[in-house]
């Protein structure tokens, strides 16, 4: 079992059967901000990514395509999963691909104690099969077909006809796991994450669980089952493996009990298999079970679910050749309640932009490093003796820190970043009522100036540090015209949790010309 301070985060395993939306993006800076709080924090921080490479859907496309299967996975994660990370300014410590040989070999080796443990059996099944979700369908998600596919089952998902497949398959025992799922639900009541999606697995799973079939013998594009290489192993089975296999499992003892169990972030059409499959899986290979799922909701666009077929796919460089990463990541993470659904459209985002990011945060930077030029030739002034002003603003830094703090711990980005927001919000207003601009032209007032800069600089330091997760890049730039960089060091090394902490930025310190860390977007999208 890992220690106490370690906090293992991934996302799901992609599947790269075309290019990253927004989506896949949405949920990637999710991680990475969390993953960024607690390395911040001290924490022994690992963040894994991945892309899922087998399956029925890949050869499909791979032959449509006219290459073999990993040619096809190799040029789609090359070309535009890998550039991804760097669109995004993300900081995973891992990239798993389900193809590499640490991973094929090692899912064999907890297959195969699957079966010695006897949880895997021979037998035949014939169901309605969704290549799109490569899943065989429960009746709650078959739906008829209109249109073109009338009177024909499609998946209510991907809204394309089922196939109807028998083979003889091996199937894993989940039904003896539904009292054992019930009562881990019941014992960790935040185990499944908010708490609608904790409501929808137990209602799935007091209705009675099936045993799962988790081989295929129709096509060869996967991990063979180590005792009867006829069949390669599901693709779900093989998929939800990365994130025991990434860390160690099968290979590196020591590694795997550091990072494991892990936290899972993942979309909620997903969240059966990693709530119910596979929790059921580790109990009956003898191994933990994460430490908690959390399910965030969809990105709507236009009141749908993002889909390439429906052309509402919108690749995350449309926004960020625009707008930039920081904007991508401040955006999406502040304004959706993570775990909820959310709507995107062009207007609110650059509405935000400019409101919150450019003129609100931006420019508030801008105007204190601009007067601590002007006023003190480019030096922190120290504070004189604080007033009830000051003190304030001191409280809410500190407050903002700890609230945030907390949220994060429940994996509410959006709550937490609210709350640093307040920080913004109150030394904008106390700069207005301090009005620093006059007091400058009275020398009498030149002890209540500095205390006035200085404390605007150091409410700087504090929202360099608690924004760094979520807006990396912008609050590297404030950090160093801050000259905290030469005084306290890296800002990825600030500690987290004491960024509440009043007086660390240092008087005396050089402030540098700040270019806008937001800069203008005059033209609509």
């Amino acid at each position: 079992m890992s220690n106490g301070s370690s906090f293992y985060i991934t996302t799901p395993i992609y599947y790269p059967s075309d290019v990253p939306h927004i989506g896949h993006g949405y949920t990637t800076v999710a991680v990475d901000t969390l993953a960024r709080w607690h390395r911040q924090a001290g924490d022994d921080t690992w963040m894994l990514t991945g892309t899922d490479e087998h399956g029925q859907k890949m050869l499909r496309a791979a032959v449509a395509n006219g290459v073999t299967p990993q040619q096809w996975v190799d040029r789609l994660v090359g070309e535009s999963w890998f550039p991804l990370l760097t669109t995004l300014d993300v900081a995973n410590d891992d990239f798993i691909r389900t193809t590499q040989e640490r991973h094929e070999h090692n899912v064999q080796t907890f297959f195969q104690t699957l079966y010695d443990r006897g949880y895997i059996y021979a037998g035949e099944y014939e169901a309605l099969y969704c290549v799109g979700c490569e899943e065989f369908k429960p009746e709650s998600e078959i739906v008829d077909g209109t249109g073109a596919f009338e009177g024909l089952k499609v998946c209510a998902i991907h809204s394309k006809p089922l196939e109807l497949l028998q083979e003889k398959n091996y199937f894993f025992k989940l039904s003896e796991f539904q009292d054992k799922l019930i009562e881990l639900y019941t014992s960790v009541p935040d185990f499944i994450r908010p708490e609608s999606a904790r409501n929808e697995v137990i209602s799935f799973v007091k209705q009675g669980l099936k045993d799962l079939s988790i081989s295929r013998s129709t096509f060869d594009w996967g991990i063979k089952v180590p005792w009867d290489e006829a069949h390669v192993i599901y693709v779900w089975v093989d998929a939800l493996l990365n994130y025991a296999t990434a860390v160690g499992y099968g290979s590196d003892p020591e590694q795997f009990a550091r990072r494991w169990p892990a936290f899972h972030v993942v979309g909620k059409d997903i969240l059966r298999f990693h709530a119910v499959i596979w929790p059921a899986m580790l109990m009956a290979a003898g191994l933990e079970v994460p430490r908690g799922v959390f399910a965030h909701g969809w990105l709507l666009v236009g009141g749908e679910k993002m889909s390439k077929s429906k052309l509402t796919g919108i690749a995350p460089t449309e926004i960020t050749d625009v707008f930039g990463s920081d904007a991508y990541r401040y955006y999406f993470l502040s304004a959706i309640a993570f775990g909820q659904d959310g709507s995107f459209s062009w207007e609110d985002l650059s509405a935000r932009y400019q409101a919150e990011l450019a003129n609100g945060f931006g420019n508030l930077a801008s105007r204190t490093v601009a007067m601590i030029e002007r006023y003190y030739e480019g030096i922190v002034p120290p504070p004189g003796e604080y007033t009830d002003a000051d003190l304030a603003i001191q409280q809410v830094v500190a407050d903002a820190a700890a609230t945030a703090d907390a949220a994060i711990e429940r994996f509410r980005i959006d709550e937490a970043i609210a709350a640093i927001w307040k920080i913004v919000d109150a030394l904008n207003l106390y700069i207005t009522e301090n009005e620093p601009w006059a007091l400058a032209k009275d020398d009498a007032q030149r002890g209540r100036l500095g205390t006035v800069l200085y404390t605007a600089a150091e409410g700087l330091r504090a929202l360099a540090t608690l924004l760094s997760p979520v807006t990396p890049v912008a609050t590297e730039k404030l950090w160093i015209a801050l000259g905290a960089a030469e005084t306290l060091g890296r800002l990825q090394d600030q500690p987290i949790r004491a960024a509440g902490k009043w007086g660390a930025l240092k008087p005396g310190s050089s402030v540098n010309g700040l270019a806008p860390l937001f800069p203008r977007v005059e033209q609509t999208v």
